[in-house]
């Protein structure tokens, strides 16, 4: 079995690296790309870099400040549908682009340092369970990819898939039940199993090997599904069974409420 500080230490390099790439596709853009639309109604590519900003200062302050961060909690609380939108305008109306940049780069390399701080076994609040370090930045890394696909998108860039890819799959496999409870639906009882077709020809797998309830697709398509970034009509993720079926209308790999996704292509 890896050793846990190891596989932390890993997940953390892939986190960076993942930032860092994003980076690179915004670093050089114009005043009018940075107020491109993106596909998320309302939000243009300076939007989607707030958000980031601000949900990386978050998790900073869970992993620095737990009090401070169960106060923003109940700010979430009060407004589950409209609070990280509420903090992203706020952003975008207060900094330029530049300014922009600037505060995310500084925010994400303080939570680097924070993370990789804290003690072996530690676990941080947040908007959902509470989560070991590892898990904390395989969620950080995750919702940078999702959000930088809706920037790639706007810009109109096709993003080469990497293997960390397979975080994101693994975070959206292991939310399963939390798509149905935020929901207000009861998870099935058994274990679905999940098999993912890479680029390079290896393969993701999740869940025991006879398990009824079957997942297959592309490992690239499953991330864009549990992320909300593609409908699933537009994607070759396939199920095997009523229950995976229905899973694949619901998938989401964020904590927060249901999300309403993407409509299918030929609906925009």
């Amino acid at each position: 079995m890896p050793d846990a500080t190891a596989v932390t230490t890993a997940v953390l390099d892939d986190m960076r690296e993942e930032s860092d790439e994003l980076d690179l596709l915004v670093a050089g853009l114009s005043a009018s790309e940075w107020a491109s639309p993106t596909p998320a109604e309302g939000w243009t590519v300076a939007h989607q870099i707030a958000h980031l900003n601000w949900t990386d200062e978050a998790a900073l302050t869970a992993a620095t400040d737990p009090d401070a961060f169960a106060a923003e909690v109940g700010k979430a609380l009060a407004s589950p549908e409209t609070f990280a939108a509420e903090a992203a305008e706020e952003a975008v109306a207060a900094l330029t682009p530049q300014a922009l940049l600037v505060e995310w780069r500084q925010g994400r390399a303080r939570l680097q340092e924070a993370l990789r701080a804290a003690p072996a076994g530690t676990r941080l609040p947040w908007y959902g369970p509470p989560m070991s370090i590892a898990s904390m930045a395989t969620a950080r890394l995750m919702e940078t990819w999702a959000h930088g696909q809706d920037i790639a998108d706007a810009l109109g860039v096709t993003r080469r898939p990497t293997a960390r890819l397979r975080h994101v799959a693994r975070i959206g496999v292991r939310a399963r039940d939390y798509a149905y409870f935020v929901r207000g639906l009861r998870p099935p009882a058994e274990q679905f199993r999940v098999e993912l077709r890479a680029e390079d020809g290896t393969s993701a797998v999740y869940g025991p090997e006879d398990a009824a309830q079957r997942i297959t697709g592309p490992l690239l398509d499953f991330c864009l599904l549990v992320t909300q970034r593609a409908h699933r009509d537009d994607l070759a993720v396939e199920a095997v069974g009523t229950d995976a079926d229905r899973w694949l209308d619901i998938a989401q790999a964020f904590a927060g409420p249901a999300g309403a996704g993407r409509p299918p292509k030929g609906e925009r």
